[in-house]
């Protein structure tokens, strides 16, 4: 899902970080407000998971790669603003260190990877996982929901990125300058990829993840005070 270096104009990417400049300084507010010491080395652990996971690239047509991301996991125990923050700090580390996604595009990567997934991602599992015990397994299926509905969505505003290419960023003769595929093409291969393979990636290793904190820390799962039965 990260788009390299070259596939998207000045006028998408410039746009994308526009708009990712105050998410990540709300989201470094939220962090300071909302984050407690003990949650602090959790934030560095999960950072660390979501820079594991992606580093696991499959390439797939249109300039793009298909991976698990680790920020829904991020998102269900410490918040969609503190997983923001900290895949933000991923992705700019594998840009600049690895080459893995452009400096340019790396707000647009940030804006897919970073805000619209985590922030889906919860939202399901708010949805789905409400008042359920830590141990319930309401949870662990709204988790294996959560990272699949955030992973499609997030490759969705991916690939809307690359298909405006070729409308927004052409040279007088028509010809697209950056990413040369449509959206009906971009579309398609990137839901195609990620509805059939990768989102169930991000499904069972959310999954995996809660079930094993339901097991072994039960009270990240649930807020100070909530009970950790099953229900």
């Amino acid at each position: 899902m990260h788009i390299p270096e070259g596939y998207l104009g000045p006028q998408t990417y410039g746009a994308a970080y526009a708009v990712m400049v105050p998410i990540w300084w709300l989201a470094g507010r939220a962090a300071q407000r909302t984050l407690s010491a003990r949650k602090v080395p959790l934030l560095a652990i999960g950072a660390a998971f979501s820079f594991v996971v992606m580093m696991f690239n499959i390439p797939i047509p249109g300039g793009s790669t298909g991976h698990a991301t680790g920020a829904p996991i991020i998102a269900i125990l410490l918040g969609p603003w503190a997983a923001a923050l900290a895949v933000s700090v991923v992705l700019a580390v594998q840009a600049f260190l690895f080459k893995d996604g452009g400096i340019t595009a790396l707000g647009a990567n940030c804006f897919n990877m970073a805000f619209v997934l985590p922030f889906a991602s919860y939202a399901a599992y708010r949805l789905i996982a409400i008042r359920a015990g830590a141990r319930s397994v309401r949870r662990i299926i709204g988790a294996a929901i959560a990272g699949y509905i955030g992973l499609n969505l997030a490759a969705l505003t991916t690939a809307v990125m690359f298909g405006i290419q070729p409308l927004v960023a052409h040279g007088p003769d028509g010809r697209p300058l950056y990413c040369p595929f449509g959206l009906r093409v971009a579309v398609l291969v990137m839901a195609a990829g990620h509805l059939l393979v990768f989102g169930f990636v991000e499904a069972i290793v959310t999954a995996l993840a809660v079930a094993y904190l339901a097991a072994a820390e039960p009270e990240l799962l649930v807020p100070a005070g909530a009970s950790a039965a099953r229900g």
